[in-house]
């Protein structure tokens, strides 16, 4: 299996999410697929790992009482929703897709590059907090978010 690998973000965070406190970026290389950044986004977020799933439930379960969003349900979406992402704006190299809640807003990038041969897609994950709980909320996802990003771009390469 093609390694997922961390890597500098190459993306303008302000354009995206100005004022973004947390920014990280993965990559994983696809050789010659074709594949569009929706298909790539499809695959991660529709196609992901069950425990990723499973850990969402419990997330869910434990966010509700603080009155989180659970879904991007609702949110502007002009290109839809991708599970419980609305995307924001897409091309066929480019997709953006996340929301703003009150304790934090985020965006995913999933960007698909490179020649006919060596073609990479990369996840940049930005979040910026507005308060307590979204400071804490980032620091205790924090040790799970490498391991579900990398679970999530697994499977890009699994299914291409």
């Amino acid at each position: 299996m093609t390694p997922v690998r961390e890597v500098t973000p190459e993306v303008d965070a302000d354009a995206l999410l100005a004022g973004a406190q947390f920014i990280d970026a993965h990559r994983v290389a696809i050789g010659g697929k074709v594949l569009t950044a929706r298909e790539a986004c499809v695959r991660m977020v529709l196609h992901g790992p069950r425990w990723i799933d499973t850990l969402l439930r419990l997330r869910n379960i434990l966010v509700t009482p603080f009155g989180l969003k659970t879904s991007g349900e609702g949110a502007p979406a002009p290109g839809g929703l991708i599970g419980l992402f609305p995307v924001v704006s897409e091309t066929p190299e480019r997709l953006v897709a996340g929301f703003d809640d009150y304790h934090l807003d985020f965006r995913i990038v999933v960007d698909v590059a490179g020649d006919s041969t060596q073609k990479q897609v990369t996840s940049t994950t930005l979040v910026r907090t507005h308060n307590l709980l979204g400071r804490t909320y980032l620091t205790l996802i924090m040790p799970f978010h490498k391991l579900v990003v990398r679970g999530m771009m697994g499977r890009i390469v699994e299914q291409a």
